[in-house]
């Protein structure tokens, strides 16, 4: 923190008070002052101070600490020691310790990523925001979602943090009670491969240590930082179109969805449309377990009558007497390739459907 921001402060109740006052660091250091004059200097027993919470008088200034042991610690001296140098000190560790808590707020670096991901600031305060915090603006960034599905506490965050120790680069943010977002620096050659890879051994860390399961969303690589809310909500989408379609898999990428992200993206009237249109009325609902499942492996296996029949041990003639049902059934031969197409769409259509998934 810049010793600038204590500097202005000190010198106003300087002026209220009439009495030499300033701010040491850890070390004994003084680092700001109402007597210029004595910046640098090194007060010895300094480290008393910041032994407990009481008051404690160094030749001839009553000293008073005050912040967090999570963070640097500072102590207020002010000349005297007297019962008001003890009031005066304790009223400068008030003013110091908001002034500090505010300029933190105001610049720390974690919260204007997680305003941006969010969409909680101005587009042209972003560009403002990102100069005052030296930001790279010409690196590429993307975002993983990271959603804990059984529970979640403290010690789930605290282990991510410590997975990226770069915190000028990366940046580890809680999104919600189930949701850590995490904002990757990325090199000139990563590519969503590389991003799956990262999220596994996440996956797995966590998995390991704490016996936690979690699913990760990837969104795609942005170039600026204005376009890091895309990439935030690109996860957020992969993870609700994962729950529909793959359920299996605990890491989803928006650059590998394929036509799933569009049916998900259509207005669900437009999905009940286009079932009525395809399918006789009843038709699919009447499609047991053991035909769906034959669907689903002649899918699997291009549409080959033999490579199906030979997976699911059947003779090929009883393969072909279930595609006539179905196409009897549905009116629609999955041996042709425009028929197979219609209908693979409309069973992702009815999956997404019945789930009634989360839009963002």
């Amino acid at each position: 923190m810049s010793n600038r921001i204590f500097q202005g402060l000190v010198h106003q109740i300087r002026d209220a008070v009439g009495r030499t006052l300033g701010v040491i660091d850890e070390t004994g250091t003084i680092f700001a002052c109402s007597e210029l004059s004595k910046i640098g200097e090194v007060f010895p027993s300094a480290v008393d101070v910041f032994s407990d919470n009481e008051f404690h008088i160094i030749n001839g200034y009553t000293f008073y600490n005050f912040g967090s042991r999570a963070q640097d610690e500072y102590a207020v001296f002010v000349e005297g020691t007297d019962e008001n140098a003890s009031r005066f000190a304790a009223v400068c560790c008030v003013a110091l310790d908001n002034l500090k808590l505010y300029y933190e707020e105001k610049y720390n670096r974690t919260n204007f990523i997680k305003n941006v991901i969010l969409d909680n600031i101005l587009p042209g305060d972003i560009y403002l925001k990102s100069r005052e915090l030296h930001f790279n603006m010409d690196v590429s960034r993307a975002v993983l979602l990271i959603r804990v599905v059984d529970h979640n506490d403290a010690a789930v965050y605290d282990s991510v943090l410590n997975l990226f120790p770069d915190k000028n680069k990366d940046f580890i943010i809680n999104v919600s009670e189930t949701d850590i977002a995490i904002v990757k620096e990325l090199g000139t050659s990563t590519e969503t491969k590389d991003l799956e890879k990262l999220a596994r051994s996440i996956s797995d860390s966590l998995s390991t240590e704490l016996y936690t399961h979690v699913l990760v969303g990837i969104g795609t690589a942005v170039e600026g930082i204005r376009d890091l809310a895309r990439s935030f909500k690109e996860a957020q989408i992969a993870l609700e179109v994962g729950k529909v379609f793959d359920t299996e898999k605990t890491i989803v990428s928006y650059d590998n969805l394929g036509i799933a992200r569009l049916i998900y993206q259509l207005p669900t009237t437009l999905c009940e449309m286009f079932l009525k249109e395809v399918f006789k009325k009843g038709s699919i609902e009447s499609l047991d377990h053991e035909t769906l499942f034959t669907i689903q492996r002649f899918f699997e296996n291009n549409l080959n009558v033999s490579e199906t029949s030979r997976k699911l041990f059947v003779h090929r003639n009883t393969l072909v007497y279930r595609l006539e049902k179905i196409k009897k059934i549905t009116g629609l031969d999955l041996r042709e390739f425009d028929d197979a197409i219609v209908f693979k769409v409309a069973l992702m259509v009815k999956k997404y459907l019945d789930a009634k998934p989360v839009k963002y």
